[in-house]
């Protein structure tokens, strides 16, 4: 994938629309989605369009936050022009600018239906039932009341292809350049930018790490957390089969069907009507009717060949190692956090991409968690990932690198004080309240000018 390249390409983005009003259209009937013709010329990057929206936790409480999409030139898994979409947020009231750094958060879409996109599930009037993005909000709530921008674009495209390899970094990516560009976000070119993601979040934003030294090297990515960020999805699918979360693995199957051929022919080939029916069916659903719908789910009795010979067939092996994690190594630090008993995703997995990293010689601080499972980890690490992300964003000491087992991450010194804080935070989102009481500019400028006095120095 080529580098971005700013040039004068002459291109004036359409000005910021006003908040719609209404219930908001599903992506796949909204307009705003549609990119003008002859974006695809442009470079990476460039916004196309904006508008301000309005957010609600639930659909329904309405946040007091400043909220704006931004649509902008992408590309998908080939290289091919797309437009991205990403959600913007600034605590209400707050001031653009000021120095504040960016978070770039994926969500744990999980799912293939566009009701589950971030864009669509954090708005106010959404119809989402199920949507982990309108969850997670409870903990994006967090990094705005520490006066933090957040972009949080639809990793997944606008198709919803959920495990795909690379492109969710691309659009990621693409989002934070738009960003930073969009001026009532009051923000810089070197404005200190850092990556958070949970579980399938967790994986895109390792794709936007993996991706970046590459792709958008000329963005300051000071850090990446990475929770439970799956490792090796061709064998999470293998594990979960038959389970109770078979649910996961076959939307995984739904999406990537669209985007391989080969492993598209293969399914065509092998698996037998009620299987195709399955597959059309899960991508309609949001990731928990997902689940549930298909707990103890087999995909081998969908297919007319024992699954472990559909797996080991050429296309399918190609797909496997092609979203296989921890092929590339990042060059931002990373701090790495997985449950030893997780039921969804195998520490084994986990390992070797911390593994894989190391080796190529990333800086990793891993913490291996032996009390939580997958969704507890996702809250109980919050604290401590907060505090690594601050840190790196003020331009602190890096921790030691390495692997630590721990008997739990809630037992972290510092914990206490931010399980009250997180919860005050997600109390503020439950409640309407504003956010942004904890504000860091000051750290942040601090930093800003440390870098600056470093690099007139050099």
């Amino acid at each position: 994938m080529s580098v971005r390249v700013d040039v004068n390409s002459g291109w004036t983005p359409e000005p910021t629309l006003p908040k719609p009003t209404g219930r908001p259209r599903l992506p796949a009937h909204d307009p705003f989605y549609d990119p003008p013709s002859g974006f695809a010329t442009l470079p990476e990057g460039t916004l196309l369009r904006s508008r301000e929206v309005e957010l609600a936790f639930l659909g329904v409480i309405r946040q007091q936050i400043t909220a704006w999409q931004l649509l902008y030139r992408t590309s998908d898994l080939n290289g091919v022009a797309e437009a991205g979409i990403t959600t913007v947020l600034l605590p209400s009231g707050v001031e653009p600018g000021d120095d504040r750094p960016l978070l770039a958060y994926q969500c744990a879409i999980d799912a293939v239906a566009d009701s589950a996109f971030p864009s669509y599930a954090l708005r106010r009037g959404a119809w989402a039932p199920g949507a982990v993005p309108q969850l997670e909000l409870l903990v994006i709530a967090s990094a705005l009341d520490r006066g933090w921008v957040v972009s949080i674009a639809d990793h997944e495209g606008q198709n919803g292809y959920f495990g795909a390899a690379r492109e969710p970094g691309y659009r990621v990516l693409d989002g934070i350049r738009a960003a930073l560009g969009f001026g009532p976000l009051g923000l810089r070119d070197d404005t200190p930018v850092g990556v958070w993601g949970y579980s399938g979040g967790g994986m895109a934003s390792s794709w936007v790490v993996e991706m970046a030294p590459d792709y958008a090297p000329e963005l300051d990515i000071v850090g990446a957390a990475l929770g439970a960020p799956v490792g090796d999805p061709g064998q999470t699918f293998i594990r979960l089969n038959g389970t109770f979360h078979a649910g996961l693995p076959a939307l995984v199957v739904a999406g990537l069907r669209h985007i391989y051929p080969g492993l598209d022919k293969v399914i065509e080939q092998h698996v037998d009507n009620d299987g195709l029916r399955k597959l059309d069916l899960i991508e309609k659903l949001g990731t928990v009717a997902a689940i549930v719908r298909f707990a103890r789910d087999d995909f081998d009795d969908y297919t007319d060949i024992p699954l472990a010979d559909l797996l080991a067939t050429p296309e399918v092996l190609e797909v496997f190692e092609d979203i296989r994690l921890g092929e590339r190594t990042p060059t931002c630090p990373l701090f790495v956090v997985q449950p030893i008993h997780d039921q969804i995703i195998h520490i084994e997995d986990v390992d070797g991409q911390v593994n894989r990293y190391v080796d190529g010689g990333a800086h990793v601080t891993y913490r291996r968690d032996r009390c939580s499972e997958h969704l507890s980890l996702m809250v109980l690490a919050a604290p401590t990932v907060l505090d690594w992300l601050s840190d790196r964003f003020a331009g602190r000491a890096l921790p030691d690198a390495g692997t630590k087992t721990v008997l739990s991450m809630a037992l972290n010194p510092s914990a206490i004080r931010g399980f009250v804080a997180l919860a005050r935070a997600a109390g503020k989102v439950v409640l309407g309240r504003k956010l942004g009481r904890n504000s860091e500019p000051t750290t942040i400028r601090e930093r800003v000018r440390a870098r600056n006095a470093r690099r007139l120095s050099a």
